[in-house]
């Protein structure tokens, strides 16, 4: 099941770019244009994660957070607002929230920093096979424990740094991986090679476990990559 995102915002059109943008990205998004609105989401839906703005009619987002704090005090929130004063940002942290992004903002790192705070609280993503934790897509399979991939029974030789990738991708099958994700997932934080490296090693891994075969390993341009399997 897709992570449940609700976004808070009065504005319609900061709503449907992150409506698209969370949808395109394999999020179950549902949007509120004001704090009651947004109580009633909460109320009824099993929300994951709440995207929200401060300056609001009504009951603002600082209000807000309190109240969901109140009723859940592990339901991840993110801030995002056109107040970047220093105060408000750390006003809205102390309140409760997990994060705090500042208008203008990128969307692809709206997305990044959803999937980091929710990666802290409840690691999402299809988990591995309960039986033996192998993953699998389609006719691809990745043997943690043996590090053995296979891809339609054959054998594929895979470098440990493709392995890694491979696993990670696998690990949130049918969901897209930001780059800079996978940047923290595979090199770690210190990382500072080319920048380049990634859609280097995705293409080295398409080439080794896609050629020849229903590919299985998408680009989502401006977002980053997923493993999906081949449609019907």
């Amino acid at each position: 099941m897709s992570p449940r995102v609700l976004v808070v915002d009065d504005d319609p059109d900061v709503r449907e770019m992150l409506v698209q943008a969370l949808t395109f990205s394999g999020f179950d998004v549902t949007d509120a244009p004001d704090a009651v609105a947004a109580l009633a989401v909460l109320g009824s839906d099993g929300t994951d994660v709440v995207l929200l703005d401060v300056m609001m009619p009504g009951l603002d987002g600082f209000d807000l957070v309190q109240l969901v704090r109140r009723r859940d005090p592990d339901l991840p929130v993110l801030f995002l607002s056109g107040r970047d004063a220093v105060d408000d940002r750390v006003r809205g942290l102390r309140l409760g929230a997990d994060d705090y992004v500042t208008k203008p903002f990128s969307t692809v790192e709206v997305v990044a920093r959803i999937e980091a705070v929710l990666r802290r609280r409840t690691a999402p993503g299809p988990a591995p096979d309960a039986d033996d934790g192998v993953l699998r897509c389609a006719d691809l399979l990745l043997d943690p424990a043996h590090h053995r991939v296979e891809r339609a029974g054959a054998p594929v030789a895979l470098s440990p740094t493709e392995f890694r990738l491979l696993a990670l991708l696998l690990e949130h099958r049918g969901r897209v991986v930001s780059k800079g994700q996978i940047l923290d997932q595979v090199w770690g934080y210190g990382f500072g090679g080319e920048t380049n490296v990634v859609e280097r090693f995705v293409s080295n891994l398409r080439r080794k476990v896609d050629d020849g075969h229903p590919a299985l390993i998408r680009t989502v341009r401006g977002f980053g990559y997923a493993v999906r399997a081949p449609e019907a």
